[in-house]
């Protein structure tokens, strides 16, 4: 069985399954077993891979996937994620679409805090878009920008997807971990420039004024400074223990989970309910993507020992494509792929394939890095199968159409789109930040 054979075999059960229903773990895990059978040596093959695969999960380095989703849920399930509205909600005036712009800044506030992009999209949609609709928001600024500002959440730490990313394509996790931040923030900016722009120009796509109270002194500024800014010292804990040299990632992201446990009891908001629903929510989580990479392992293993991986590189290869081309080639495959397929199922597929051309190639490992999740990011918003387009429409008023959920996310869409364009031709934006902190 030749190189092409091979691919079209592994590649073909994996999607085969997946569109006869079956989970993306258990797809990958069925293809591998079948893949070792036949060509790693049937039963010996088929235990290699067992003990490969699980080895792969033993690692130090994975540790921050379940300390970055126990921080979002403990900040969820004690409701001190809606507080970080309310703090935003009372300081942002005299804009057009107010309650739009304070989505996506409270938004960024979740991103810097919490490393679930569902979670932060569910909790923004329930609480934000059904009181902007019956305001007479248009759709687009209702539901648009919390899509938008969910999927940033994968940009900025701690995030559990640039972990997991890291792990897989053996990047700096720390360096990818920073690299996203000046991409998220300039994302976030933007969005916040398109809505007001918006609802200036069309002044009919937003009310001209919220009623919202106008409170001053004390009043005004409570929330923020007894809830938000506690909740940010999180991020400064994760963040100033690596830039500080004092922490690796995994010891980092033990802190910012003890600083938050220690937030929410000091808030008097954490109990033995709400702490055992979201141990659960992490165990959930974190099991699943475990799963996962070790369903990755194995399928990479698979397509090595089968000849299909070189056999790939050596085609890519006779092209004699200029680095750059090949990171365009890569991005296009990666934007169709995400209008198809979930974030995680993109990883496993292709960074078998694309992190041996990129090290040959010799492209900055980091910048690839960035530019892989802002094109993750957009598969997130983009029809048909954008996983928070239907988080929206689950937590959306029931009268809202899947068609209208799809429409508001396309402007931002868009923007996505340009950041990808400036990290590609500025590749400062991803690498100044971690080339500053060293």
């Amino acid at each position: 069985m030749d190189w092409m054979q091979s691919l079209l075999l592994m590649m073909g059960s994996v999607v085969l399954l997946m569109l006869l229903g079956m989970p993306v773990a258990v797809a990958f895990l069925s293809a591998n077993v079948a893949g070792a059978w036949v060509f790693m040596g049937g039963l010996a093959g088929v235990d290699q891979l067992a003990r490969n695969s699980i080895a792969s999960v033993l690692t130090f380095a994975l540790t921050p996937i379940p300390l970055f989703v126990l921080m979002g849920e403990v900040l969820f399930q004690t409701g001190l994620a809606i507080k970080v509205i309310e703090g935003f909600d009372r300081l942002i005036h005299r804009v057009p679409a107010r309650l739009s712009v304070v989505s996506v800044v409270a938004g960024t506030a979740f991103s810097a805090i919490s490393g679930s992009t569902i979670a932060t999209t569910a909790m923004l949609g329930r609480s934000m878009s059904p009181v902007m609709l019956e305001k007479k928001y248009h759709p687009s600024l209702a539901m648009g920008p919390i899509i938008a500002i969910g999927g940033v959440d994968m940009l900025i730490p701690p995030s559990a997807l640039i972990v997991l990313l890291g792990s897989l394509s053996n990047i700096s996790i720390t360096k990818l971990l920073f690299a996203g931040i000046l991409p998220g923030v300039i994302l976030a900016a933007s969005f916040v420039a398109y809505i007001v722009l918006v609802a200036w120009l069309r002044p009919g796509m937003a009310p001209a004024d919220d009623d919202a109270p106008r409170l001053h002194g004390w009043q005004k500024w409570r929330p923020f400074v007894l809830y938000v800014l506690p909740l940010l010292t999180i991020f400064g804990v994760v963040v100033g223990a690596m830039t500080g040299g004092i922490a690796t990632p995994t010891e980092a992201a033990a802190l910012g989970a003890a600083a938050t446990v220690l937030l929410a009891a000091a808030f008097r908001a954490l109990t033995w309910r709400n702490l055992l629903e979201a141990l659960k929510g992490t165990v959930h989580v974190s099991g699943i993507i475990l799963f996962i990479i070790v369903g990755a392992t194995a399928f990479s293993q698979v397509l090595g020992f089968s000849g299909a991986t070189n056999g790939f590189l050596s085609v890519v290869s006779s092209y004699e494509l200029s680095p750059m081309a090949l990171v365009v080639v890569m991005m296009l495959i990666l934007l169709v792929l995400g209008c198809f397929v979930d974030q995680i199922s993109m990883m496993l597929l292709t960074l078998p394939f694309f992190m041996p051309l990129v090290s040959g190639a010799g492209i900055d490992q980091v910048w690839f890095g960035v530019l892989f999740l802002i094109a993750m990011q957009l598969g997130l918003m983009t029809p048909p199968f954008g996983l928070l387009l239907f988080t929206m429409k689950g937590v959306a008023p029931g009268w809202i159409t899947m068609r209208q959920v799809f429409a508001s996310a396309m402007p931002y869409v868009l923007l996505g789109l340009l950041m990808l364009v400036a990290v590609f031709f500025i590749p400062a934006i991803a690498t100044w930040l971690p080339g500053r902190l060293g």
